[in-house]
């Protein structure tokens, strides 16, 4: 029991307990819109946070993208582009929508599993160290 008690204190000293917060949330609908000759492939789901803290996320990976970013699409002067975002907040109990002409993932460098038919796998990183795993269809450049 004494050895027991005394380990307890050390993983406790050492801060090898689980984080305070671990992200709640569930991914749903997700998609890849692959383009002709390697260029980068959209990435599109919603984001649904059913925790009592907003969930943060900081970025993604994905083992058919070279390197995936997050983006959002947006308006300046009559002119529409893409800008990299750190993060993305989802409100406790909210969602955030990643589609088309908004928040979106970049997969750059997509290699040969991003062929419209297939399926692949993507992992979304958290603030609080949480990770989601989901799977997404990789769809034609028309969404189909």
């Amino acid at each position: 029991m004494r050895c027991v008690t005394s380990l307890s204190a050390v993983i406790l000293a050492l801060g090898l307990t689980a984080p305070a917060f671990a992200a709640q949330v569930e991914v749903s609908g997700g998609w890849f819109r692959a383009l002709p000759a390697g260029l980068p492939a959209g990435g599109y789901f919603t984001l649904r946070n059913t925790s009592d803290a907003p969930a943060v996320l900081t970025g993604a990976a994905s083992p058919a993208c070279g390197m995936v970013m997050l983006h959002k699409s947006v308006e300046e002067g009559g002119m529409g582009r893409m800008v990299h975002v750190d993060s993305v907040t989802v409100p406790a109990h909210g969602a955030v929508a990643f589609k088309p002409g908004g928040y979106h993932l970049m997969c750059m460098k997509p290699k040969p599993a991003m062929t419209p038919g297939a399926e692949v796998a993507v992992t979304l990183a958290f603030a609080d160290g949480t990770k989601a795993e989901a799977r997404f269809a990789v769809k034609t450049a028309k969404g189909e």
